[in-house]
């Protein structure tokens, strides 16, 4: 992509947006070229490269290392507690972060997998992007029992946390049964998380039920590998679980 000197945006500003885009799309994953090389590449001057280094340092997205070059500065990222059944919102709030959301898809599907996890014919789908301080982190994709669904609907999904609605109107989240697994996206996935398609990501896939071992939602979602991270504890013995009947009943369903 080259600059356009006869655009009325600056040069600077179209050097530093480019410079962003290519570290958004992992382009650069380390440090960014020379002054020099920039200047070659693009046909600029020194002071229209300064200008926009600057301002991407002083956006936090590059630091300068006297007599080392500019590099990429760590972005801060989601760590998340396995063993909790949380929100995303949930999670992003207890770091200190804003969390957001944007409705892509909501509609009535047939699907074998989900019929089969849900035990129902047809299942209401909501599609969002999930983000962190701006940032698209997640593509969740939940799915309800229609009825369940519909009453959801009626909600602003790009404002509203879905747990939290659910407790709402009534439904309680009680336990769930999660796999996740390491893999590339699609190229669909990658373009709307901003990242190549050779990047791994983490596939969550989850079962949850309510007290009463009804099953309430079947839900997938694939994570940025560059910006969420699970953790768990460890213990040398076997830890103490609630119930007899929460094992067997989550045992009983494979993701």
């Amino acid at each position: 992509m080259d600059l356009d000197p006869n655009s009325p945006i600056p040069l600077h500003i179209q050097l530093k947006e480019l410079l962003k885009s290519k570290i958004k799309e992992r382009v650069f994953t380390e440090k960014i070229p020379s002054e020099r090389e920039l200047m070659d590449q693009y046909n600029v001057s020194r002071t229209t490269v300064r200008e926009a280094v600057s301002a991407l340092v002083h956006e936090g997205i590059l630091e300068k290392i006297h007599g080392k070059g500019t590099f990429i500065k760590p972005q801060r990222s989601v760590n998340n507690w396995l063993g909790n059944l949380s929100s995303f919102n949930e999670t992003i709030e207890r770091l200190g972060m804003k969390p957001g959301a944007k409705l892509l898809t909501q509609e009535i599907r047939r699907d074998a997998k989900v019929s089969q996890m849900l035990g129902i014919e047809e299942s209401y789908f909501i599609k969002r992007i999930r983000f962190a301080d701006g940032d698209p982190i997640a593509i969740e994709r939940h799915h309800y029992p229609v009825e369940l669904g519909k009453k959801l609907a009626e909600y602003d999904l790009d404002e509203v946390g879905i747990y939290a609605t659910l407790e709402s109107l009534g439904i309680q989240l009680d336990c769930a049964k999660q796999k996740i697994t390491a893999q590339l996206p699609t190229s669909a996935d990658a373009k709307i998380l901003g990242i190549t398609p050779t990047t791994s990501v983490l596939v969550i896939e989850r079962l949850t039920f309510d007290p009463t071992g009804k099953r309430i939602e079947y839900y997938s979602a694939v994570y940025r590998g560059d910006k969420y991270s699970l953790i768990t504890k460890v213990y040398r013995t076997n830890p103490t679980y609630r119930s007899d009947y929460v094992d067997t009943l989550l045992a009983n369903f494979c993701i």
